[in-house]
């Protein structure tokens, strides 16, 4: 349908007024003559109009609100969820509120009361953190979907991929390349999904001859995955053994490690080769140097449609896991 096209374009069209055609658009026929029906919907097919679902259910005051939870816009990761999902919803009659918890409880908590309060049709967690609120709300059975991290109490579906797969496979590619000292840097305040995806790393070391022991492991503190980088990386250079390979376990984490191997003179790939787990599109416009497990991000919103529409139906949910590329 043409951008320019409405309502107004169909009644001048059809001769009619706007809410003439607005009831005979949502059904109500009944106050209009056979002819004008006719005429209205001729115009609806001459110029194209299909109508807004969205538009339509907020007319009718229906509950067609999903509300989502999102740790950090900032990461390029989230805001491609968030816009993937906002689309999903859209183009099956749904509005979605969008907030922005900074990874903090309290905040969550907030948001999940004003969201309630609003008696949203359901909840998207996008890596959600333990609070009493959202352990409230899953207690109840509130209809909820968590998307890159599991359900942080209880359970509930989950959206994403097999982290520890995914770690599992950097270790094989490290193993296979012949990297004589493998590293990993990770968040201190770890989530599901970091912890996994180390964890399959280092399972994996070891079950080809390489034991936890022997792998240089660096943490960061803080928030912000590049300032987590960036610390982690100074404890994996500082180490008595030299990285020549390190898994970052996201695509902000690799830019904070890269920051600090530039400071110290060395070359990133050439001294030091960077793996990342996420795959961003703007890694190739801004980190060339980094070679990633990308995670397909843009096709999260028709899974998690399609998990809030099990529950709805009351159909057995389950995890949806999205295949990732190498």
């Amino acid at each position: 349908m043409p951008e320019d096209v409405s309502l107004t374009t169909v009644a001048a069209r059809a001769g009619v007024s706007i809410s003439t055609v607005s009831r005979i658009v949502n059904g109500e026929t009944r106050r209009a003559s056979a002819a004008t029906i006719a005429r209205v919907r001729d115009a609806i097919e001459a110029v194209g109009y299909r109508p807004n679902p969205v538009g339509r259910a907020l007319r009718r005051r229906q509950s067609q609100v999903v509300g989502m939870l999102v740790a950090n816009l900032d990461n390029p990761a989230m805001a491609t969820i968030a816009s993937s999902t906002e689309a999903a919803l859209r183009s099956a009659g749904y509005v979605m509120m969008l907030c922005d918890t900074h990874d903090r409880a309290d905040l969550q908590d907030d948001y999940l009361s004003a969201l309630r309060a609003q008696l949203v049709r359901g909840f998207v967690m996008v890596a959600s953190v333990p609070s009493k609120g959202l352990a409230d709300l899953s207690a109840e059975g509130a209809p909820m979907v968590f998307v890159t991290r599991r359900a942080p109490a209880g359970r509930g579906p989950f959206v994403g991929i097999d982290d520890r797969a995914a770690g599992a496979a950097v270790a094989d590619r490290f193993i296979d390349e012949g990297r004589r000292a493998p590293a990993v840097a990770f968040p201190q305040q770890g989530s599901s999904a970091t912890r996994d995806r180390v964890l399959g790393f280092l399972a994996r070391l070891a079950e080809r001859g390489r034991p936890a022991a022997s792998v240089i492991q660096g943490e960061g503190s803080g928030l912000s995955h590049l300032q987590v980088g960036y610390e982690a990386a100074e404890k994996i250079f500082s180490a008595g053994d030299k990285p020549d390979a390190i898994l970052c376990v996201s695509d902000q984490i690799a830019y904070g490690v890269r920051r600090r191997a530039l400071e110290r003179g060395l070359d990133v790939p050439g001294d030091c080769s960077l793996v990342s787990i996420d795959g961003s599109p703007l890694n190739k416009w801004v980190a060339p140097w980094l070679v990633s497990v990308e995670i397909p991000y843009i096709a999260y919103g028709q899974e998690v449609l399609a998990s809030l529409n099990a529950i709805w139906t009351g159909s057995a949910s389950m995890d949806r896991l999205l295949p990732y590329r190498f």
